[in-house]
């Protein structure tokens, strides 16, 4: 069952320094692909314009990769996920093979409604994932849980501090709050307040969960 990615930049025009962004992002990529190197099967690569797309290995993966690189982001740069469940093929080009198929459909399906959720009625989204119309019956239920988990995923995310998403990422790729504590120059008792004021812990829980199904 072949999951896809397709991610974009938040406000990619209003970015005061677009190519330091753009810098920013792809170091973020590469070390969240380095923390969880057998989540990934097609590197998450700079297709066109401010769009990124990339192949990982299953649902999980993709939640769990989109979540480490909103947290190392860092201030003021977001990126909006797209997820899309389906078949992939490779279109052969001068150029390079093209990424095509129902999953690819179904990713861009999902980063449209995303945008559009986030317009509406909730600001807060950035993630969203879709499978396409042929897929079985228990991939669609999988599809709508994973969809309710994001969008809470996504509030908690969206709320955070710079600091409290750094320390998240920490916590969820296995750093003590004593590490935390030193690469910050704070307390452990600050971290850990930090945390719990931030709503850490469920986050962290829900990353081993799902870092656990792959």
């Amino acid at each position: 069952m072949p999951v896809v990615l397709t991610a974009d930049i938040v406000g990619s025009r209003r970015l005061p320094d677009r190519a330091g962004a753009q810098r920013a992002i792809e170091d973020t990529i590469a070390r969240v692909s380095a923390e969880i190197p057998d989540a990934v099967t097609a590197p998450i690569a700079t297709t066109t314009g401010d769009e990124l797309q990339g192949e990982l290995v299953s649902v999980e993966a993709a939640l769990s990769f989109t979540l480490l690189v909103r947290l190392a982001l860092p201030e003021g740069i977001d990126l909006r996920f797209g997820i899309g469940v389906g078949d992939t093929v490779r279109v052969p080009s001068a150029g390079g093979d093209i990424a095509e198929g129902s999953a690819w459909w179904a990713a861009r399906e999902a980063i449209d409604a995303v945008d559009a959720r986030a317009r509406r009625a909730v600001p807060s989204a950035r993630t969203a994932i879709a499978a396409a119309p042929s897929e079985p019956p228990f991939v669609h239920g999988m599809i709508r849980m994973a969809s309710a988990y994001l969008l809470a995923r996504d509030e908690v995310v969206t709320t955070m501090s710079d600091r409290a998403r750094r320390l998240t990422f920490g916590r969820c790729v296995g750093r003590t709050q004593r590490e935390l504590a030193g690469e910050e120059s704070i307390t452990q008792s600050a971290v850990s307040q930090a945390l719990a004021a931030a709503g850490s812990a469920s986050l962290v829980e829900g990353y081993r969960r799902l870092r656990a199904g792959w």
